[in-house]
């Protein structure tokens, strides 16, 4: 399977220069691609191929005044902007017939655009130099700050530059999955936000909420942003420390994701979650709750870390009523509101815990062997039947307060 390793890179000054002289390059020749591209469709013409862009926009255009510069950085790079407008315009079909999800139409890159970045594949002959330095064609040995060792030689470079400031570039390796030892612990997950992940054997997470503890300083920075004067100098530093405000936050929020997903994985065997409808719950007054907690990131951690290390990942559909069903003696209720944490059983008078039932149907769901009973939050009498008590409720009795752990 292919991994993605990326490492923090620490250019020059000239290398910046040569850098941001490659991202300009790129961008210029993937906005020419598609201008002609989007030119004939106008027209009514057949999209121009890969190959005619690359001749007229590459070959000859080096030949121009207008276009000379072109020739200063590697050819590489160029040619991977046309591949990069072909994904981009793959996806888009794909969106429209279904295949994938839908994604907008390729837009026009900026030099504002809070990402630049550029690729060398192996024939642009990048190579790692014996002292660790990384050597790009017209750039030169670039400082690397090693974490890890590579597995395996890779096959792609990607050089990127973020609203930070900050550099990076990231390997694309082939590498065997690496199987852990085999253990009998199964788990299902049940996403939430006050608690960011409940665990059927009845573990509680507490969401860390990076977001919501960065806000006053995010607000002073914002702040002192909206003050400076539009194309100052002061403006553009005041920006870069906004950036990087957010970009400590998402940092945070990776590796919180990282360590908990691998723990996870290590610890089971199989491990089952909840597909959210996470684009509804963004639509929400809990939007920003929504997107501090980053469920869709965690969730793909998940995903290609079972693949890796030989568990078993399962994704049960979003519309399997895990908080509507008893876990102990599996009697479907009816939905309950939010602000119902525990409720007890009409059929078998068992007391629940909200979210721990949750993710121990969501176990079971998913074919997961696993045990009810770390869904009860405390024993519960049987309640007499409909016929003896004279009454005509729903079989469920709600208690509301705070969640007992």
């Amino acid at each position: 399977m292919q991994l993605r390793y990326s490492f923090r890179l620490y250019p020059n000054g000239p290398q910046r220069s040569a850098l941001a002289r490659a991202f300009g390059c790129a961008r210029v020749v993937y906005n020419d691609a598609l201008r002609a591209r989007e030119t004939a469709r106008a027209a009514g013409e057949a999209f121009p191929k890969t190959g005619d862009l690359s001749k007229l926009l590459i070959t000859e255009a080096k030949t121009t005044e207008a276009r000379a510069w072109l020739g200063e950085v590697s050819a590489v790079i160029l040619q991977q902007s046309l591949r990069d407008l072909d994904t981009a315009y793959r996806n888009f079909f794909d969106g429209l017939k279904g295949k994938r999800p839908r994604m907008g139409a390729p837009r026009f890159k900026s030099r504002k655009d809070n990402r630049q970045a550029v690729r060398f594949t192996a024939n642009a002959r990048w190579k790692i130099t014996l002292g660790g330095a990384l050597t790009l064609p017209k750039i030169g040995d670039v400082k690397v700050k090693w974490s890890r060792m590579l597995p395996s030689v890779p096959s792609t470079v990607t050089v990127v530059k973020d609203a930070a400031g900050r550099y990076f570039v990231s390997f694309v390796v082939e590498t065997d999955p690496q199987a852990l030892p085999l253990t009998d612990n199964v788990v299902g997950i049940d996403l939430g936000l006050t608690h960011f992940a409940i665990l059927s054997d009845g573990t509680k997470i507490d969401s860390p909420r990076f977001l919501r503890r960065a806000e006053k300083k995010l607000k002073r920075e914002q702040q002192r942003l909206s003050r400076k004067t539009k194309g100052s100098n002061n403006r553009t530093k005041a920006r870069i420390k906004v950036a990087r405000a957010h970009a400590r936050v998402a940092d945070a929020r990776r590796e919180f994701h990282h360590q908990l997903s691998t723990q996870l994985i290590r610890d089971n065997q199989a491990v089952a979650v909840e597909d959210l409808a996470v684009k509804g719950l963004a639509r929400t007054r809990m939007a920003k709750s929504v997107h501090d907690a980053g469920w869709s990131a965690f969730i793909a951690m998940l995903e290609y870390k079972a693949a890796l290390y030989g568990r078993q990942f399962h994704n049960i559909g979003r519309f399997e009523p895990t908080s509507q069903v008893c876990s102990a003696c599996g009697v479907k209720d009816g939905p309950k509101p939010l602000n119902v944490r525990v409720w007890t059983c009409g059929a078998c008078g068992t007391v629940l815990d909200r979210d721990i039932n949750a993710a121990v149907n969501v176990a079971k769901a998913a074919g997961l062997a696993v045990s009810a009973c770390g869904a009860q939050v405390r024993p519960g009498t049987i309640p007499a039947q409909r016929g003896e008590t004279g009454t005509h409720l729903d079989g469920q009795t709600t208690e509301t307060g705070i969640s007992v752990l």
